[in-house]
């Protein structure tokens, strides 16, 4: 995953808010945003989730509970979060959060559209996706 883009804002702080399942990042445009775990696990930067090219994705289901288990600096660029779930290859660079963070609105939108469109609840346990052939997890 690139890191950041010249000029791009840089977080300013990161707060886990375990009880209210949010992480909360401030960045030095002085941009604030809440980001959800779920959402963080749904839209996981990870090949798990968004495959090896368009179409590939794998839409997750069941994720409103996941908790954040541990935060790790990826050198200066990124985030990895490991999730209750088990999920833990997703690295989160300071680009991509503030994305997440400022399109949280179209992205809930977007999955709910796909949720809709597979018809399968939010909260439907995660169906084993079919083998594509990818080795790395």
């Amino acid at each position: 995953m690139a890191g950041l883009k010249p000029g791009a804002p840089t977080p300013q702080s990161l707060v886990v808010h375990n009880h209210s399942r949010v992480l909360e990042v401030s960045f030095s445009d002085g941009a604030e945003f809440r980001i959800p775990f779920e959402l963080m696990r749904i839209y996981s930067p990870s090949a798990e989730v968004q495959g090896h090219g368009p179409g590939q994705e794998v839409l997750q289901t069941g994720k409103r509970q996941v908790d954040l288990t541990s935060l790790e600096a990826v050198g200066n660029y990124a985030v990895q979060p490991s999730f209750s779930d088990g999920h833990d290859t997703g690295i989160f660079s300071w680009d991509y959060l503030y994305f997440l963070g400022s399109r949280q609105d179209k992205l809930w939108e977007e999955y709910a559209g796909r949720l809709l469109a597979a018809g399968v609840d939010r909260d439907a346990p995660m169906v084993a996706p079919a083998a594509h052939g990818c080795a790395s997890h």
